[in-house]
Order: structure tokens, then sequence, then C-alpha cells
């Protein structure tokens, strides 16, 4: 007794208080993978039914959290912009953008848009200024991880480059937690998203690995590659089949570079318990604007791409897995 009061009160304490063992002291305090399930802060699964919302160009369009949420969704990917092409979106958006999402019960995806193809697209960001953009926000985002899934780059590889995916992504994953982030990561594939190279698919346990947190979503992107239902499968059921976790980032109903099926990526979806996210809410270029789910943010003027998503088979309101995070519930 003598020498335990030698010590100080502190000491004692950390000596005899039971203390966690290393995996415990790794438990992610968020969004966290089990094999290729995705469990949400109170340990319950969670599969993403959402939409993407393009906040960095359109930042006003606010009521856009409150939509999306009514049209069935349970999470937002939201583009944000590092700098280099758009933005930066500043911290103090992105503190009201998650108290948005969070005030709508809506999982919130981060996510860079400036990596979009780079190596191939000019000016585009790389996964180490991405990085250095979220180093940036970290004073908003720690302490969210219960509410927030951060997208460390949009599509950050075209296809001529996408073998340097692998390291880029180590590195990227790595130096995020080094600078303390704890939230669940995730990733997007080369190849423009679309992972035609299978770089993403062959790679991920080891990126998976090099985490020490083992906390990375993998996101594809289906559009032209994903054409037939046997491709949409095939992919799916490759992560499946390996227990690894994986959500669809991005799909379309049609694109420049061929016709998704989107009825097989829905169906998919819903067979494997895969989350997906629909490109996108509303105010695309007009060169893409086949894609807008509501004209001019109107949720009353819903088009054809977004009366599938929102109302059709498999789609945000009849999916059985659009329910809300367990963690905006008592």
């Amino acid at each position: 007794m003598g020498i335990l009061l030698a010590l100080g009160p502190a000491t004692i304490s950390r000596l005899v208080s039971p203390q966690p063992s290393p995996s415990e002291a790794r438990r992610p305090p968020g969004f966290r993978v089990s094999g290729r399930l995705i469990l949400d802060a109170k340990g319950n699964p969670f599969v993403i039914r959402g939409v993407n919302h393009l906040h960095v160009w359109h930042p006003h369009q606010t009521r856009a959290f409150a939509d999306i949420r009514n049209a069935g969704a349970n999470a937002v990917r939201v583009a944000l912009g590092s700098g280099q092409r758009w933005g930066p979106s500043p911290a103090t958006e992105v503190a009201d953008v998650i108290r948005r999402c969070k005030h709508h019960h809506l999982v919130c995806v981060l996510q860079v848009h400036d990596t979009t193809g780079y190596g191939e697209q000019e000016g585009a960001a790389s996964l180490d200024q991405a990085v250095a953009y979220w180093r940036s926000l970290y004073p908003v985002l720690t302490g969210e991880e219960a509410y927030v899934i951060v997208n460390i780059g949009n599509e950050p590889h075209g296809t001529r480059n996408a073998r340097n995916w692998v390291q880029d992504t180590i590195r990227a994953v790595r130096a995020l937690r080094q600078s303390g982030f704890r939230h669940a990561l995730m990733v997007d594939a080369p190849d423009w998203g679309q992972d035609r190279q299978r770089i993403m698919r062959d790679n991920a346990r080891r990126i998976l690995r090099a985490d020490p947190d083992r906390n990375v979503i993998f996101s594809v992107h289906m559009y032209g590659a994903y054409n037939t239902a046997t491709a949409v499968q095939a992919y799916i059921r490759w992560f499946v089949e390996r227990d690894l976790p994986l959500v669809i980032g991005e799909f379309g109903w049609m694109h420049t570079d061929g016709d998704p099926n989107e009825d097989a990526i829905m169906a998919y979806a819903d067979q494997y318990r895969i989350g997906y996210l629909g490109w996108s809410w509303s105010g695309n270029h007009e060169s893409m604007a086949y894609l807008d789910m509501v004209l001019m943010f109107d949720p009353n003027r819903l088009t054809p791409w977004g009366e599938r998503l929102i109302n059709g088979p498999n789609g945000l309101r009849s999916s059985p897995y659009s329910a809300e995070a367990s963690v905006y519930r008592p």
C-alpha cells in the first residue's frame, strides 16, 4: 500500500482499473465493418439506401437534405471541393451539412470530388491532396463518427494510371489514421470508379489489412461497364463470397459510356444486402441532366430516373433496407 501511495492517484487508477485489450482500444467509435456488413455505432447492421447530392456546386440548396429524407433515403453522399478544381468547401459549411444530415436522420457520406479521374483529368487532385483537405476538417469531423463516413476521394484514378491506386489508397488510409481519424473510410475504385480492370476487387483485402482499424468500405460506381445483370451480379458476389464490405457509391439509369442495368443493380443490392447511392438528386450539368432525379431541386417534379429510384421496385421507398440507422432511434 505504501508503494501505491507513493505512486499517486492517477497512476494507481491506471494500475487497478481494467485496461482495454489492443483490439478494444482500436475499436472504431462509429460505423465499422464486420466481415461484409456495415454496423452502426450501436452495433446494428446498416444498409445504405440513398442518393448523391451535388453540394459543392449548389451549396445554397440546403432544403435538399429534407427532401432526400422524405424520398425514403437513409443516407446521402455529399460532394465537397478540396480546392484543386472546386471549392474548397469551408469547414463551417461542412459542419452545417453534418448538422442537417443529423437533423433529418441521414447518414452523411462526405466525399472529395476534386480527385475525379486523377492522372487523366487535367487539374484533378491527388489522394494526398484530398488527405490534406480532410485534415483541415478534422475539428468539425471528430466526434461525428457515429453519423459520418469519410469517402476519401471520388473516382480517384482514371484508367491509364489505375495501377497506382493501390499504393495511393494505402498511403491515404494510413495518413488519415495517423492524423487521428477514427471514422469508417470509404474508398472509390479506379477506372473512373468502375473498376474495369478489377484492381480494387483484387486488392481489397490488402487495403483492408493496411488499415489499423480494419474499417474500410469499398465503393464501386456502376455505369456502362455494368450493362448486364451478369456483370452486376458477378461483381457483387465476388465481395459477398469473400466477406468484404461493398457499396454501390454511384449508379444511374443511362450514361454516356453505356446503358447500366439499374434494375439488376437495385435487385441484387437488395438480394445481397449491399448499399447503394443513386446519382444524383438534382443540379447536374446540362450534358448530364438526364441523371437528375428531380427538376430544379423541386421534389414535386420527379424525372423518370427519380421515379424509378424512389418509387420503383427495390427503390428507396420499397426496399426492405431503407430503415434509418439505429443511432437515430431511442
